[in-house]
């Protein structure tokens, strides 16, 4: 079942800790250098049971502005917010750059804590209380229950614990669909066991002996056992705060900031088109290509944020921006991030990824690239998940994209995606190039790649008259690399279907070209094939053919030489020998007619037989062969069906 995730929010030595001690029994603060200094410095993990049968994961964060990151890291995986003020000091900076972070992160409920009650008297509460819900206004906190607590005394932590239940047990705990994702917040060793990560588990379900694979980095580890508040269990599934047991990889090669899931979905990228906030309380304007950190689940990288359509971004304003990273990062559309200053460090901004693998693009651009850039983003905002589908093929173009790739594209897996992807299928917006990975290119890539087809046939016909067609491999390669064997033999079987061209053997021609011989060539024509009939088998050889008709230019002659091959009325035997095909018809009756009466032939009973010289004889045997009439067996060559 769903675990829901509280967190808790606010400034350094306001009560966070001891609020989560009070209302648990457990201690957060598990470092020597927590106690030492009484203050939270990483992510500390408790639980409560609560009476509606539901268990409440809590992860208690740091407040000091020196561990802000750790903070943020919290925040990823939480459904609702303990938003912590002490009445004795109110709203101070980490206060206010917590609520930040949790507002950008898109933590949508929450409870109002004012701790230490019992260090003020009651008109000094009832001032703190004014002040805090004046600074919640318009807020996802606006409405959210306040609740007053002594966490020496245990006052207010009954109510606090109720409200807790009521929230729980109104949620509908759905089936949880998707594979698994758990951004990775601590890792250790444990001696005889080995390697553990711990994190919130966002999405999906997983279970002792299924593989996870640690993005960005791609290695691949198997699940040796799950552990959920220190309890064994077989499976976890989203929002479970979650330890689990690795086996076939080092501590080492682990860090905080990457995400364990399910091989195969995410795609590790540099790029990310975003939705991004630059918060109100922001002193000045943000520069385009300024460099920033960017927090995306437990991971900090430092990237730069690139405004598209201006050159400055003014506090309170939100954009649809490219933040460029130096590091890959592997996210799904829907995620959410916090972008913080270089120097000096504060939060400055953040929103929700749109697209997690997108083209590069470029601020300084004609009216037409901005218009394009706009029309991008007026998609990536919407709800309309057939028009994002179509921007991703377009952008990439015959590419196209795996049913799997554009599952990781979307953020949609499985039978959600099929059925989303049935209509763009059924009204062929989209078409299906490879049935084995069922990948997907849009129709208009295809048609275009189809156009360039039918336009290189129409060149080389006017080209080549008298030859029948381009080979397909000539037609294929002159579409380019990025035109792949998938989509050419889609792309041709379309326009084969489509009857606008003619596949012979391995040729292909338009359907309306017929080769057709001018005066001159049918002239040509005729006189080659009395030049070699003539001949019989003492047959010219090319460079003499060639010296014969030199009146023609040299690129006529070869054509029309294809066109006599093609028509059987000339035999290549070699390069440089062709043949009357009468001839070599006789030719083959008596030689077979030979081996009939004598069992076998060799090269001197062949020169006897025909009156050929050597120069003749070996390249008619050796055609023999190959047109698998004979076969050699040391000096002598039987009948193929002979062997047989």
């Amino acid at each position: 079942m769903r675990e829901i995730v509280l967190g808790t929010a606010g400034h350094v030595d306001h009560g966070k800790t001891s609020f989560v001690r009070a209302l648990t029994g457990i201690e957060t603060d598990r470092l020597k250098e927590e106690k030492r200094r009484g203050i939270t410095i990483e992510l500390g993990f408790a639980y409560l049971d609560l009476p509606c049968g539901h268990r409440l994961g809590i992860v208690d964060v740091p407040g000091h502005e020196k561990f802000v990151k750790n903070m943020v890291a919290g925040v990823a995986g939480m459904d609702m917010v303990a938003f912590i003020i002490a009445a004795d000091e109110g709203i101070m900076p980490q206060t206010e750059e917590h609520f930040e972070i949790c507002r950008l992160l898109g933590v949508k409920q929450g409870i109002i804590i004012i701790t230490k009650k019992d260090m003020v008297d009651e008109e000094w509460l009832e001032m703190v209380t004014e002040e805090v819900r004046e600074y919640c206004e318009g807020s996802f906190l606006e409405d959210a229950p306040l609740v007053h607590v002594s966490s020496i005394s245990g006052e207010g932590i009954d109510k606090v614990r109720d409200l807790l239940d009521s929230f729980v047990s109104s949620r509908q705990f759905a089936e949880v669909f998707g594979p698994f994702r758990l951004p990775v917040d601590r890792i250790f060793a444990i001696k005889g066991f080995g390697s553990v990560i711990t994190g919130t588990s966002m999405s999906g379900r997983v279970g002792i002996g299924d593989e996870l694979c640690f993005y960005p980095e791609d290695m691949i580890a198997k699940v040796r056992g799950i552990q959920v508040h220190s309890s064994d269990v077989e499976t976890v599934e989203a929002g479970h705060r979650t330890a689990i047991n690795l086996q076939g990889v080092d501590t080492a090669a682990i860090r905080r900031g990457m995400v364990a899931a399910t091989p195969g979905s995410l795609l590790p990228g540099y790029m990310l088109d975003c939705d991004f906030l630059y918060v109100a309380s922001n002193k000045k304007a943000l520069k385009h290509r300024a460099r920033v950190r960017v927090h995306l689940g437990t991971a900090e990288i430092m990237g730069r944020i690139s405004l598209l359509d201006r050159d400055l971004l003014q506090p309170g304003e939100t954009a649809g921006v490219q933040i460029l990273l130096e590091e890959p990062v592997a996210v799904w559309p829907g995620d959410r991030y916090v972008v913080r200053s270089y120097s000096p460090v504060a939060t400055i901004g953040g929103g929700e990824v749109l697209g997690n693998m997108p083209p590069r693009k470029r601020k300084r651009l004609n009216d037409s690239d901005r218009r394009k850039n706009e029309a991008t983003f007026d998609i990536l905002f919407s709800d309309n998940v057939e028009e994002k589908i179509l921007l991703f093929l377009r952008e990439r173009n015959t590419l196209g994209l795996t049913f799997d790739e554009l599952a990781v594209r979307l953020g949609t897996f499985g039978k959600q995606l099929k059925k989303i992807i049935a209509a763009p299928l059924s009204s062929r917006k989209i078409v299906v190039v490879d049935s084995t990975t069922q990948r997907y290119l849009i129709k208009s890539v295809s048609d275009t790649v189809e156009q360039s087809m039918l336009a290189d046939l129409k060149k080389y016909h006017a080209a080549y008259p008298l030859q029948i067609g381009l080979s397909k491999e000539e037609l294929r390669s002159g579409l380019g690399r990025n035109v792949d064997q998938k989509v050419f033999h889609f792309c041709l079987a379309e326009l084969l279907k489509k009857e606008q061209v003619v596949q012979e053997d391995s040729a292909v021609r338009l359907v309306t070209h017929q080769v057709a011989l001018q005066a001159d060539e049918k002239k040509l024509q005729k006189d080659l094939e009395s030049w070699y009939s003539d001949k019989g088998l003492k047959t010219p050889t090319m460079r003499e053919s060639m010296e014969q008709f030199s009146e023609y230019p040299e690129s006529l002659v070869k054509e029309v030489f294809s066109l006599l091959l093609r028509e059987e009325k000339l035999v290549k035997v070699s390069e440089s020998l062709y043949y009357d095909a009468n001839a070599i018809a006789d030719l083959q009756e008596k030689v077979t007619a030979f081996i009939v009466k004598e069992g076998e032939i060799d090269a001197p009973r062949f020169k006897s037989l025909t009156g050929l010289t050597r120069k003749f004889s070996i390249p008619l045997l050796e055609y023999f062969d190959r047109i698998k009439l004979t076969i050699r067996v040391g000096d002598l060559r039987i009948l193929r069906k002979q062997a047989s």
